[in-house]
This record gives C-alpha cells, sequence and structure tokens, in this order.
C-alpha cells in the first residue's frame, strides 16, 4: 500500500500519523498499533539492517581509503617529529569527534604510549560564543587558528557533508599559515574536498549521517594508532643506531 494511502487511513481511523519521509525509515509505524511480538520483529530487522549497512559503509570507505589514512597519519607524525601540535574541529556531532580525537592524542587509552600536544578549537564555549557574537560563526574556528596556529602543526576537521563553511574558512587560513590540513568528510566531500585547501582528505561515500559518523570513528582511532606506530618505529630506530647504548 503507498504510504499517503496508510497516512490517509491512519488519519481515519485515529492512529497517529506518520510522516511520509518517516515512512521509508520505519515503516512499522503507519497505520494502526501492532501486535507486540510482529512490532519487536520488525525492530530487530531495523536494528540488522542498520548494522549491516554501517558494516558495508565502513568496508567500501576502508577498501580504499588505506593509503589515504597512512599518509594523512605520517603527516601528523612528522608534525610530532618537528615539535608541533595536532589541531581538532568540528560542529555538532562532529564537534564530539573533534574532541574525542583530541583526547586520544593528549590521554592515551593504551598503556605505555606518550601523551601528544593537541587542542580541541571546540572546547571553550566562551571564546566559540564571543567569536560568533562578534564576528559570526563562520570565523569561530579562523579566530582561534590565528591564535593558537603555528607552522608546522597540523588541524584536523571533521564534517558529515564536507560543506561547514567555518571548517572550509579554517582550512585555507591554516593552509595559508603553513599547516597540514586534514578533512573527514562524507558524501562526495563536498567543498572540503572540492577546495583545495586539505591536504588529505578522507570521504566516506554515503548520504546517511550516521553510518558517516560511525566510520569516521574508526577512521580516527586507526590515525591514532598508525601515528603512535610510526613514533615509536622512530625511538626504536634510535635505540639501535651505533652508540645508543652507551648514551643511554
Amino acid at each position: 500500500m503507498p504510504s499517503g494511502s496508510r497516512t490517509a487511513r491512519a488519519r481515519r481511523e485515529g492512529a497517529p500519523e506518520v510522516q511520509p519521509e518517516l515512512h521509508a525509515l520505519y515503516p512499522f509505524l503507519a497505520g494502526q498499533p501492532q501486535p507486540k511480538a510482529e512490532l519487536e520483529r520488525a525492530l530487530l530487522a531495523s536494528i540488522a539492517a542498520k548494522a549491516a549497512e554501517s558494516r558495508a559503509t565502513s568496508e567500501r570507505f576502508f577498501a580504499e581509503a588505506g593509503p589515504a589514512l597512512l599518509a594523512a597519519a605520517t603527516a601528523i607524525a612528522d608534525t610530532y617529529r618537528r615539535g608541533g601540535r595536532l589541531l581538532t574541529m568540528g560542529n555538532g556531532g562532529s564537534a564530539c569527534d573533534a574532541a574525542h580525537v583530541a583526547v586520544e592524542f593528549i590521554h592515551p587509552a593504551t598503556a605505555g604510549r606518550p601523551a601528544l600536544a593537541a587542542i580541541n578549537l571546540v572546547a571553550d564555549v566562551a571564546t566559540l560564543s564571543a567569536i560568533g557574537n562578534d564576528l559570526g560563526f563562520e570565523h569561530v574556528f579562523v579566530r582561534q587558528l590565528a591564535a593558537h596556529g603555528r607552522p608546522g602543526d597540523a588541524l584536523i576537521g571533521v564534517s558529515t557533508s564536507g560543506q561547514s563553511s567555518n571548517l572550509i574558512a579554517a582550512f585555507a587560513a591554516a593552509r595559508a599559515g603553513g599547516l597540514i590540513t586534514i578533512g573527514l568528510a562524507g558524501g562526495d566531500g563536498g567543498a572540503m574536498r572540492s577546495s583545495g585547501a586539505v591536504d588529505h582528505c578522507l570521504v566516506v561515500p554515503s548520504s546517511s549521517i550516521h553510518r558517516v559518523q560511525e566510520a569516521h570513528v574508526v577512521a580516527y582511532h586507526i590515525l591514532w594508532d598508525l601515528v603512535h606506530t610510526l613514533l615509536a618505529d622512530d625511538r626504536g630506530a634510535a635505540q639501535r643506531e651505533p652508540g645508543a647504548e652507551g648514551a643511554r
């Protein structure tokens, strides 16, 4: 039965009206209440379908993104080798991801891995609201980069659409200021990919915000792990150099 017919029937029978766009996502909500067992089967099927979609999205992304992830991790490791820092930014749910990236580097969950300098540009609400109020929201990261960014630092920006104008502006400012730029996006990458201001753009091929966010979490955990692996290899190489034993 077409979704419009279900909506009309629900209206006639006194059941809650379900918007057509919601019916495509949750067909079991249309019409009269379903028996409990039938509703549970529909919900369990929905869980399985979403989990399968998440796995498929990640598999597509990581099947192609391996070289790009390694290149981005190498750039971040080079930043730390030069004494630089990592800066992170994002909006909404991606602001949470930006915070997550920063805390992973500052406070490693794995024993024996050193703390690495990272600045979360979303953390200071007073600064964000002051800049947004005085200059406009597009400037909230650009202004902070002017204070914190140094040539040789690295900037990570997270956007599920790749269209966040304040991130694009910050990437352009970072590129001009000599920072390495790394973007995590979704869909076709949007302006983040096309701007030319992002050195390493990792794009999850999905239009679903949730599936993109799920793949982003895995991606930046892998980046974190690769960076530590590369830096640990440096330390191991230094210890293997002739005379290193005596120097210790």
